[in-house]
């Protein structure tokens, strides 16, 4: 059976300020069911490499390194080689998400970045694909090198609806990021720290291509970049 607060919270999407308390992060967290939902999620109390299509550049010195790292509720820790424009990403095995303008899906994640204006960061659904800074499928978030702004991409073949500066990121410091498609309304949502959704033209909804989890980054100088995952959670309405 669907958790009941998903519904809530796209019913109430609209709504102002007085039922602003149904649109925070926990109404957004619904379970998936074998019946109604399907999902992923990892807190990553563990880290199984084998999980993952993983893609690196490692021109500088190092070695691209994901580890677990001790923090309250799990938390996974990328490590770039000290190259200019190396990286670290990862996408997880089997593209399991299809989405569709009639059905709900629900994507969150939380990290942190220890030098966002020298990194380039990606996170969100997508294909799989060598280059997920430059995916053709997807929605997500990506922020550039040189720009601490964070910016929402919902992609279909090459054409993307991007809204620019959703957030500006600081270093080492948790963002909360979240998005999902309301059928209701033809539209899809992202919201920032739990803050009021806001909606976005489903345009390039991403339709026509199986989607999976994909996180990473990537340097901007030649100096070892960190990007530091806490959660991910991906939910579908099956």
């Amino acid at each position: 059976m669907a958790n009941p607060h998903f519904q809530s919270m796209i019913t109430f999407a609209g709504n102002t300020v007085p039922t602003k308390h149904l649109k925070d992060q926990p109404m957004f967290q619904q379970y998936a069911s074998d019946q109604t939902f399907y999902g992923y999620s990892n807190d990553f109390f563990t880290y199984q490499a084998d999980d993952w299509t993983i893609t690196t550049t490692e021109a500088g010195t190092g070695s691209a390194t994901e580890a677990v790292t001790s923090s309250a509720g799990g938390a996974l820790l990328l490590t770039n080689a000290a190259g200019d424009d190396d990286n670290d990403f990862l996408q997880l095995k089997g593209e399991s998400f299809k989405l569709s303008s009639s059905k709900r899906a629900y994507f969150s994640a939380r990290f942190k970045c220890n030098d966002v204006d020298q990194s380039d960061i990606v996170i969100g659904l997508q294909i799989t694909d060598t280059a997920p800074l430059d995916v053709t499928d997807g929605i997500f978030f990506i922020s550039n090198d040189g720009d601490a702004g964070l910016d929402f991409l919902v992609e279909k073949n090459n054409s993307a609806t991007t809204t620019e500066d959703v957030a500006t990121l600081a270093d080492d410091t948790f963002i909360t990021v979240a998005w999902y498609i309301d059928p209701d309304r033809s539209a899809v949502y992202y919201s920032i720290n739990n803050a009021e959704p806001v909606k976005v033209a489903n345009t390039n909804l991403p339709d026509d291509e199986e989607l999976t989890v994909s996180i990473g980054i990537q340097n901007g100088e030649a100096a070892a970049q960190t990007l530091t995952v806490d959660y991910v959670t991906a939910i579908v309405e099956r």
